[in-house]
């Protein structure tokens, strides 16, 4: 075998564990941030989404998203990733995603297991925003199935040669396929549920503090450092000078929307609020991951400057819709999967990085780009919203999406999993959330 091909099937592997190692982190995100009494199940589904999506990414996601097909969706090796290779890498189409320089013929189990934890980082993505009120088993349901046909056929139109990819949009590590999605899931889910109990109230926000922001802290230090294996783990090759260069954007955007973000909330708010800063963080890694390969350093600090007042600003504006996100992932992934995805069309430079596509190279970005941006933000909208809300409706008329009041006030841990993350300040009795039944609205 060609060393090159050895060296880059390792590089592959490697990011791709950093990249699953991100579930720990979103794992302390979302139980740091949501109260002591639902810790378990926030811990319980982050364990288990993976395993979950495992499970339906191999039974027919990689056959929907990487299968030869048509535009809309793969056709061939649909079931259990069938057929010697099915994924378009074995030709031209693979190369519309990466640089002309990075396919060297991985093999496909490689790539399947690099887009396989991608999968699930998109399905993660909705625990935190549907927390403290969902019923574990609906959302195992929905993870299972948004698996299975969310993630992969958006996957397909843009990374599989798909009818976006075909009409120009770029995106190189996920802004709109992994973090877009995630957030229009959460969104739709977060419509259908409605506001935890006790949110809002007589017409005001009461604000429902994370039992744990030290957990917070480390989980998002867990995630800048998974990162670097999510956007410079996308060129699929251990190439020198395109790894070295998306690493330094996708730091420097993160570092600038942690500033950004952090200044502001301490304008706003009067003092510099950590869960701020910390989605902040998050915000500019999700911003630069579509545009990682294509700007300068000098525009992924415009990127990331412009990511961590949008996260803060969107976390305002949320919660005035009374829309009820308790970590913040529509300010994070949603709202800044959008911005990231149009930063292609809005900061892409000729001098970094040659797009392959069937017309040849392109280089750069202008107008033409921009609308393209635009148009496939519309499209994965649309799809991505939709088919979720479709699912969840679904549910919620058969085996129902939401805990009883009785459990919500509880805990979930106690009512879904019958123990506690802290037992030794709770005993053997929940403790009960003193709230006025009597005002919900």
């Amino acid at each position: 075998m060609d060393m090159k091909v050895i060296i880059d099937t390792i590089w592959v592997l490697i990011t791709a564990k950093l990249v699953f190692f991100m579930n720990l982190g979103f794992a302390m995100v979302e139980s740091g941030f949501a109260r002591s009494k639902n810790c378990v199940n926030i811990l319980s589904k982050n364990f288990v989404v993976f395993a979950v999506s495992s499970l339906g990414f191999l039974l027919l996601g990689w056959g929907l998203m990487f299968g030869d097909g048509n535009p809309l969706i793969g056709l061939k090796g649909l079931f259990f990733a069938s057929g010697l290779d099915n994924s378009p890498a074995t030709g031209e189409a693979y190369k519309g995603v990466y640089s002309a320089l990075s396919w060297t013929g991985v093999p496909m189990w490689a790539k399947f297991f690099f887009q396989l934890v991608f999968c699930g980082t998109a399905a993660t993505i909705v625990s935190g925003a549907v927390a403290e009120r969902i019923k574990y088993k609906s959302f195992i349901v929905f993870s299972f199935l948004m698996a299975m046909f969310i993630y992969p056929i958006v996957g397909h139109w843009i990374w599989g040669g798909g009818w976006l990819q075909l009409k120009g949009m770029f995106d190189f590590a996920g802004s709109s396929v992994v973090h877009s999605v995630g957030g229009w899931a959460a969104l739709a889910g977060i419509l259908v549920l409605g506001p935890r109990f006790g949110k809002y109230t007589n017409g005001r926000i009461n604000p429902i503090p994370g039992h744990n922001l030290s957990m917070a802290t480390l989980g998002t230090f867990v995630l800048w450092f998974g990162w670097f294996g999510f956007n410079p783990g996308s060129t699929m090759s251990a190439d020198p000078m395109a790894i070295s260069h998306v690493a330094i954007t996708t730091n420097m955007a993160a570092a600038m929307a942690t500033i950004s973000a952090t200044l502001l909330s301490w304008m706003l708010l009067g003092k510099p609020d950590l869960g701020m800063t910390l989605n902040g963080c998050l915000a500019g890694l999700v911003a630069i991951t579509a545009p990682c390969a294509f700007v300068s350093v000098t525009s992924s600090l415009i990127i990331g400057l412009i990511a961590g007042l949008l996260v803060v600003l969107a976390v305002i504006m949320f919660d005035k819709l009374k829309i009820d996100d308790p970590v913040g992932a529509l300010s994070v992934h949603l709202v800044n999967g959008v911005f990231g995805t149009l930063c292609v069309g809005l900061f892409a430079q000729d001098k970094i990085v040659g797009i392959a596509t069937g017309n040849g190279l392109f280089y750069g970005g202008g107008t033409k780009l921009l609308i393209s941006q635009l148009f496939g933000v519309l499209g994965v909208a649309v799809f991505a919203f939709l088919i979720s809300l479709i699912f969840w409706l679904l549910l919620k008329y058969t085996m129902g999406i939401r805990v009883s009041l009785k459990e919500e006030i509880e805990g979930l841990d106690i009512g879904e999993h019958g123990n506690s993350a802290y037992p030794e300040f709770y005993g053997k009795k929940p403790v009960y959330a003193f709230l006025d039944v009597k005002n919900e609205q």
